[in-house]
């Protein structure tokens, strides 16, 4: 069959002498095809099937390639298991609470005169921060402050006995009531003696014996007198103004309290959070004035986890710090622990006291704080980091045991920097464990101990 030579498409026009020498060249190699021997064509076509054979015919495997190689031992250093006893990093959060708050209400009913703080303001143990009308308890303490004098007077007289005057005084009157005493009886004798003559009625007779009666009654209250001026007051008398003396005493005290409680004064020194009242208002008894917060202490209450309830005890050391002061740290001890845990998240509240805070820590505030707890456990032991592997949440430990690794899930207790501690009842001490070599190591591997540490 000819060959037909198709120029490529949009190919440019050949020159024809060009054409002419390649259409001459194609014609030779053609014919110089045609001219090779068939003896040679068949050696070709013989050696060509025979490498085809053998290309596409499998080589048998070889012995190498037959026999399963078993993974040789991987290289591992090893130390020996040491329990012993640590500290557990706990963190745990709360909130800063003031550590006094007092809101001063009104003692007594009245009138609000002046306020003399605001909310901000700085006060002072003692400091007057309020006053209420005072005019009716003042005008009540100048009658009771009267009603004592008066009884005190009476006191002083008791005590100090009759004045000779009286004394002289009652003399007197007892000598006229004995004079008018005489005078009476002889009157009686007179009449007496003239009805016996007839000439005076028995009328007569009875209206003089009643007049001399009078008299010798009236000498009889007079000499009474006297005696009593002269003896002076008895003790139960002189008691018995003294009790006077004092329950007026207590009326004045008690009018003056009324007095001061107008004054309204702060119970400690802190800053005020809120007023309540404005001049002019009137307040009752009871009725808030203003709130006090102590900037002397404050409270902070930590929130203990479930699982730490019963191991955490007043003295135990804690670090606290807060975002609102990036700069403040203070280590400090438990101060109380609350008997109780909240019913909704379980946890148990413990209480530090500040006393001296940072001026920018303030009540309301978030805070944490770092607690250490001992880890009383005896399956505790301690291991270098690098002895742990960890798959997800779960840590790992290789022990070696007649060249063979053994894997042991552990419980992370603590993480101590370059050491952890862990826990695992199936642990001993001076047990071998894979410290170096474990990654990527499987249960019952063959190892090779390179360095035992």
């Amino acid at each position: 069959m000819k060959s037909v030579d198709i120029p490529p498409p949009h190919s440019p026009k050949l020159d024809p002498k060009l054409k002419k020498l390649s259409t001459e060249k194609r014609q030779e190699n053609r014919n110089y095809k045609t001219k090779l021997p068939g003896w040679l064509i068949a050696i070709l076509l013989l050696g060509g099937g025979a490498a085809l054979w053998e290309f596409s015919t499998p080589s048998p495997p070889s012995p190498t390639q037959t026999s399963t190689q078993a993974p040789l031992p991987r290289p591992v250093e090893i130390i020996a298991l040491t329990s012993g006893t640590t500290n557990r990093q706990v963190k745990l959060l709360g909130q800063v609470e003031a550590g006094e708050t007092s809101t001063l209400s009104s003692q007594v009913d009245g009138r609000v005169e002046r306020v003399l703080v605001r909310e901000g303001d700085r006060v002072t143990s003692g400091m007057t921060i309020a006053i209420l009308d005072d005019a009716d308890s003042k005008l009540t303490l100048a009658e009771a402050q009267a009603r004592l004098a008066q009884e005190k007077g009476n006191l002083a007289r008791l005590q100090v006995g009759t004045r000779p005057e009286i004394i002289a005084q009652r003399q007197a009157e007892l000598d006229a009531a004995k004079a008018r005493e005489l005078e009476a009886q002889d009157n009686l004798d007179r009449v007496a003696s003239l009805i016996e003559e007839g000439a005076l009625s028995r009328r007569a007779l009875v209206e003089a014996r009643t007049a001399a009666d009078a008299a010798t009654s009236e000498r009889f209250r007079v000499e009474a007198l006297l005696a009593e001026a002269q003896a002076g007051p008895t003790k139960e008398e002189i008691e018995a103004q003294q009790g006077l003396v004092a329950a007026a005493q207590a009326v004045v005290r008690q009018a003056q309290l009324e007095v001061e409680r107008t004054q309204v004064k702060a119970a400690f020194s802190g800053i005020v959070q809120s007023r309540d009242v404005d001049p002019g208002d009137y307040v009752e008894v009871s009725d808030p004035v203003l709130t006090i917060v102590s900037d002397r202490s404050l409270d902070i209450f930590l929130e203990v986890p479930e699982s730490l309830s019963g191991q955490v005890a007043t003295g135990m050391r804690v670090k606290l710090n807060a975002r609102a002061l990036p700069n403040w740290q203070q280590e400090t001890a438990i101060t109380a622990v609350i008997p109780t845990a909240n019913t909704a998240s379980r946890r148990q509240l413990v209480r530090v006291t500040l006393d001296n805070p940072p001026s920018g820590l303030l009540p309301g505030m978030a805070i944490q704080a770092n607690l250490v707890v001992p880890v009383n456990r005896e399956d505790t032991f301690i291991v270098p980091r690098d002895a742990l592997t960890r798959r997800g949440e779960q840590w790992f430990l290789f022990t070696v045991d007649n060249n063979q690794a053994q894997q042991l899930e552990v419980e992370m207790v603590t993480d101590l920097g370059q050491e952890v501690a862990i826990a695992n009842s199936e642990l001993e001490a001076g047990q071998a464990i894979v410290v170096t070599g474990g990654d990527g190591l499987t249960d019952n591997a063959a190892v090779k101990v390179v360095n035992q540490q």
